[in-house]
């Protein structure tokens, strides 16, 4: 069952003080002209200046726990280290806030620490690979610079250590978990689609698992990213990848496909088919590590549904945020997975050249200087 549990009790009111503090210009030394709050999940995020604070929720949720002090202070350390493997001059260091007599303080050495902050600089958004895609304003030369700094990182991570059996194991749970919640009638998502993705996945895995088997044998599983989506790409110079997934090393043992398949699924959704296409092809030939266009559909078919899954299951919360946004983005991922599930289908029954490289498929072509969307 998909658990949420909210703010933990007790600390709901201090977490709004500490938020209306850090809300202020002049809670920052110097101080600034104006804050921008933003509130995720799991964080609140605070533009001031040239730098952005962020501030973990006392939250707990069955894939992370930041109900704690020490747990939240682990969780911004790791946040700090593994974010500087893409990104080393955006992630600047923690900073502690304080509590004392005269109220909330941001570093020094006076005061108690009541909680920890990640000290970013701030990046221009109108750089966001995002931000491009909807301005329609991308160059190939931008994509380049991003394929070769995706394929340098996946070269160099660090091997995942899992047995193959329990990786074949692990795709079987997901694919369970995603099944229920996008079924769950009180949703109102279309179940006939869900049940036909749902099908298209569960025959790939099936007929296929000794695919994934080979793929940890071969030591194809990295700790990637876990994020890769097109708003955590900075295209400036030099290229930076933000926000990687640092409080869970399991869900960041990855296949760099299963990666680039879920920012091909985000550039198609944002309406640029032709620039994730290409990011898929340059990464593949970079790679050279024997992905199929079979196993690779099957990620990406798997990211839409989970991307699914996970816009839906907001409105199983208590008091969900923009409770009208996630039905319309949970359809929206489901299109994709239907498309790719009635392809992933045609793949299966397919005789002779049925793992053909992902380097050959008939969605590869070269994108010119400036990406169709």
């Amino acid at each position: 069952m998909h658990q949420v549990v909210s703010i933990l009790r007790g600390n709901g009111s201090e977490l709004g003080a500490k938020v209306d503090f850090l809300s202020q210009a002049d809670a920052y030394s110097p101080a600034v002209k104006e804050v921008e709050r933003r509130e995720t999940h799991m964080s609140w995020v605070f533009l001031a200046g040239d730098k952005v604070y962020k501030l973990k929720k006392p939250v707990r949720f069955p894939y992370l726990d930041f109900s704690t002090l020490a747990k939240r202070e682990a969780a911004c350390r790791a946040e700090l280290r593994l974010n500087r493997r893409l990104a080393p001059d955006v992630y600047l260091d923690l900073a502690p806030l304080r509590m004392s007599a005269c109220g909330f303080s941001i570093g020094g050495e006076k005061g108690l620490v009541v909680d920890w902050l990640v000290l970013m600089r701030r990046l221009d958004e109108r750089a966001m690979l995002e931000h491009a895609i909807v301005a329609g304003r991308i160059a190939g030369w931008q994509l380049d610079q991003l394929t070769n700094v995706l394929i340098r990182f996946y070269r160099r991570a660090v091997p995942a250590f899992v047995t193959p059996e329990l990786h074949v194991a692990c795709w079987w749970q997901s694919l369970s978990i995603n099944r229920r919640v996008l079924l769950d009638l009180h949703l109102g998502l279309p179940a006939g689609l869900v049940r036909r993705v749902d099908q298209a996945l569960r025959s790939f895995l099936a007929l296929r698992s000794s695919i994934f088997m080979a793929r940890v044998r071969e030591r194809h599983l990295v700790d990637g990213h876990g994020d890769l989506r097109p708003e955590h790409i900075w295209l400036g110079g030099p290229v930076r990848i933000i926000d990687c997934l640092e409080f869970n090393d399991r869900l960041r043992m990855v296949d760099p496909f299963d990666e680039i398949a879920f920012l091909d699924l985000e550039c198609e959704r944002l309406g640029a088919v032709r620039v994730g296409r290409y990011i898929r092809r340059k990464v593949a030939r970079g790679l050279s590590d024997g992905m199929t266009e079979e196993l690779y559909l099957f990620y990406r078919c798997h990211r839409a549904a989970l991307r699914a899954r996970l816009a839906i299951a907001h409105l199983r919360e208590p008091n969900p945020r923009t409770p009208e946004k996630w039905p319309t983005l949970a359809r929206n991922y489901l299109r994709i997975a239907g498309a790719d599930a009635v392809h992933l289908n045609r793949l299966l029954r397919r005789p002779g050249d049925r793992r053909a490289s992902v380097r050959r498929g008939g969605d590869g072509a070269d994108l010119g200087e400036k990406s169709g969307q």
